[in-house]
């Protein structure tokens, strides 16, 4: 899988690009803030429907097509998967033109989404083009909040699995119905009875997302556990644990039955709880992932190497588990992998990545490449939203 041209249109600070990508290794070199994160992140978006960064679809509008009549922002690619050509669109614009007193648009943003021309959901477009992104805030995987490592495994889940995709859209509606019912609840405007359909719902959704992410999990750890050992000189033996919610034995996590039963259970322990804050305890949305090291969590232990290290291991091995599960090699997309890597770690990483059938890296400076890795690259620079071919192979 590869794509073969990008199509920009206002997104971000790109006014109008066009750029043909060959498969391979391709390099995107520019000073910092002009455009180089953008370019990946258009691939992202259209790959998920989502930003790496949580930035809103608003912000996705180029400033000056803000003051057209009719703002909107458009990411086209065709891609090339197996012997089938796709062609993927996503238009962003406001539902209704409704400006302020400033002239700023105030109206809430749309997509249009078409795959080979045809309008789709967002269902309907991810998992058409498999990606995988590392960029520096990656570190936060390790060691920021649960929601970027639950937000990760969805990310990851939904490329792969259209089930589990709209098995997660699901499992959000009940969770803010069941949520609005228990604040109904403790404020006597509804019986405590009817929890009960709501409490099934939960558990039928929540089990399924639970079960999957055990699944990614073990997969995931399968592929990266080589990978960072050989990334960090064979020194360092990492582990993954998934830590659900829900009050379950590990060897449960492996049977939906189980998962199902022991869902409920301590949904009934957590009810006097949940009632008094009107909030829904357990469950997937209250999970995380824990990542070790020798034994030790990376998370609140680990240095700023040794997390970016473990980030970046576990994002080589998500393009493993995706080949692994569609026959497909994933689009590796790397921002400024090279900064804060100790030489040993960068040749690691360098090796790594030449086999992969499409590579787009970003950089600050060429000259933090070996020339034989030069060689085999594509080269173009990034200048203030324009990008310019500049060497190949």
């Amino acid at each position: 899988m590869y794509i073969q041209h990008l199509s920009l249109t206002s997104f971000r600070n790109y006014l109008r690009v066009e750029l043909d990508i060959a498969p391979g290794i391709s390099l995107f070199q520019g000073a910092n803030a002009q455009g180089k994160t953008n370019l990946l992140e258009s691939i992202c978006y259209l790959a998920t429907t989502r930003c790496s960064r949580n930035v809103p679809e608003k912000e996705l509008i180029n400033w000056s097509a803000m003051e057209e009549s009719l703002p909107f922002a458009r990411v086209s690619a065709d891609v090339l998967r197996g012997d089938r050509k796709l062609t993927l669109e996503i238009v962003i614009r406001p539902r209704f033109l409704a400006r302020d007193e400033n002239g700023m648009i105030r109206a809430p943003m749309q997509r249009l989404i078409r795959v080979n021309g045809i309008a789709r959901r967002a269902t309907g477009i991810v998992g058409q083009l498999n990606m995988v992104m590392f960029s520096p805030r990656d570190i936060d995987l390790i060691g920021g909040e649960p929601m970027l490592r639950r937000r990760y495994l969805d990310i990851t889940n939904a490329q792969v699995n259209p089930r589990y995709l709209k098995t997660l859209q699901r499992y959000n509606r009940v969770l803010a119905q069941r949520n609005h019912l228990l604040r109904q609840i403790a404020m006597r405007h509804a019986g405590i009875d009817e929890l009960a359909f709501w409490d099934q719902e939960l558990v039928a959704a929540g089990s399924y997302i639970v079960l999957q992410r055990q699944q990614t999990i073990t997969k995931l750890e399968e592929q990266a556990v080589p990978i960072h050992w050989k990334l960090s000189g064979e020194h360092e033996k990492l582990t993954l644990h998934y830590r659900p919610s829900i009050n379950v034995e590990a060897s449960a996590l492996i049977n939906l039955g189980d998962i199902e039963h022991n869902y409920s259970m301590s949904l009934r322990a957590a009810r006097e709880k949940e009632l008094a804050r009107g909030l829904s305890l357990i469950g997937p949305h209250r999970d995380d992932v824990e990542f070790l090291v020798n034994g030790v969590n990376m998370g609140p232990f680990g240095s700023r190497g040794q997390q970016r290290t473990v980030a970046l291991s576990v994002k080589l091995a998500e393009a493993e588990f995706m080949l692994s599960e569609t026959g497909e090699t994933p689009v590796l997309l790397l921002d400024d992998v090279l900064s804060e890597l100790d030489v040993e770690r960068r040749q690691n990483l360098l090796a790594a990545v030449v086999n992969y059938q499409q590579v787009l890296m970003t950089t600050t400076d060429f000259d933090r490449f070996p020339s034989d890795f030069l060689a085999r690259a594509h080269r173009f620079t990034v200048e203030t939203g324009r990008i310019l071919f500049s060497g190949s192979i």
